[in-house]
């Protein structure tokens, strides 16, 4: 039996207790529950997830813990109590209820000071709050909150790895420039119009982006990134690829495209998404001799004549293709032939094959 389903059980049987009610077991129930194993194991790992709990009240807090996970509850203001918490690594508060005043005294809390993955996702915060006071933090996340602005993140940690920050109303990337470490940014849905101040983040591997109002890609000289979200934005050209040849995966769907250009350096590419744009051809891609997908539906594809130049450095390597939704989709031989071109596919727009 894990530590967290231990914790899991501990808080279940306090709740059953406060109901003066016993759980009952069997002897070949292999959850049996023994009181005195739960209450010798140094507890390190709290999952009161789903709780619906409005504070934490009847819920122990021993010093050994190591992660503790309140997702999914009604919380709004903070227990004092885990500020004591020494060794406190991860600790998360999704989907919970806090405004900015509720969290603000987090920021005050040395105790804790070593901890390196705090997740606010999903509450009513309306500004980043202050985590200065964490400096080996690692993982933070403020997505789905109400945030306007990413003012604040100047005084984060330079030891941040994942930052994110969707589902927000950020006109802005900003205060960003230190995190020398960042290997993820998720900044998707927000109201982001261009891609600046990024030219530090040489660590950077994924960048989310999707959903905002950015009309031209700007990687700020990086070379680093290996995937890349600009899906649901403004753009009507692939410009500013070209450098980045690290990339494996490249989302591009739901923008104005015209022209598919800026690729042939991307050669270690294995997705590629263009769907729902306003492309007429498959064009400077022959040389991704890696590429595996490939996702073409809902654009303006006339016919599949010429396709098997435009993709012979990959012919046999590709296993996923859509192309529905384009007018070449409607040929009678259109399963035929895409068999035919590329030997070793395994599915066609939603068609699987064995």
């Amino acid at each position: 039996m894990t530590r967290t389903v231990k914790m899991r059980l501990k808080l279940l049987m306090g709740f059953l207790n406060a109901l003066r009610m016993e759980p009952t077991t069997t002897a070949n129930d292999p959850m049996i529950v023994d009181k005195n194993t739960i209450e010798s194991t140094p507890m390190t790992i709290l999952d009161a997830s789903s709780y619906q709990l409005h504070d934490l009240d009847s819920i122990e807090l021993p010093p050994t813990l190591i992660e503790i996970d309140l997702t999914a509850n009604r919380l709004n203001k903070l227990d004092s109590r885990i500020s004591n918490l020494s060794n406190l690594k991860k600790l998360s508060f999704r989907q919970n209820l806090f405004n900015d005043a509720g969290v603000e005294p987090i920021s005050h809390w040395t105790g804790i000071s070593g901890l390196e993955e705090l997740v606010f996702r999903d509450n009513q915060l309306k500004i980043i709050p202050d985590v200065s006071i964490f400096k080996n933090l690692l993982v933070f996340d403020v997505s789905f909150n109400e945030i306007s602005s990413m003012s604040g993140l100047s005084k984060a940690s330079t030891t941040l790895k994942e930052l994110y920050v969707s589902k927000n109303e950020v006109a802005k990337i900003e205060e960003i420039e230190h995190f020398h470490e960042l290997q993820i940014l998720e900044l998707g849905s927000n109201k982001l119009r261009v891609m600046e101040n990024m030219q530090n983040l040489t660590k950077l591997q994924e960048l989310w982006l999707g959903r905002n109002r950015i009309k031209s890609i700007n990687l700020c000289g990086l070379k680093c990134i290996k995937k890349l979200s600009l899906q649901s934005n403004r753009l009507t050209s692939m410009k500013g690829l070209e450098e980045c040849t690290s990339l494996v995966e490249l989302y591009l769907s739901h923008n104005g495209i015209t022209k598919m250009e800026g690729l042939s350096t991307l050669v270690n590419l294995k997705v590629l998404d263009v769907s729902s744009n306003k492309l007429a051809a498959i064009e400077d891609i022959e040389k991704l001799t890696c590429l595996e997908d490939l996702w073409f539906n809902d654009n303006q594809l006339a016919s599949l004549d010429g396709i098997s130049e435009a993709v012979s450095g990959f012919r046999e390597k590709l296993t996923t293709i859509y192309l529905e939704h384009n007018p070449c989709a409607k040929s009678s031989d259109y399963l035929t032939t895409l068999k035919q071109i590329f030997p070793n596919i395994e599915q066609i727009d939603s068609e699987v094959f064995a």
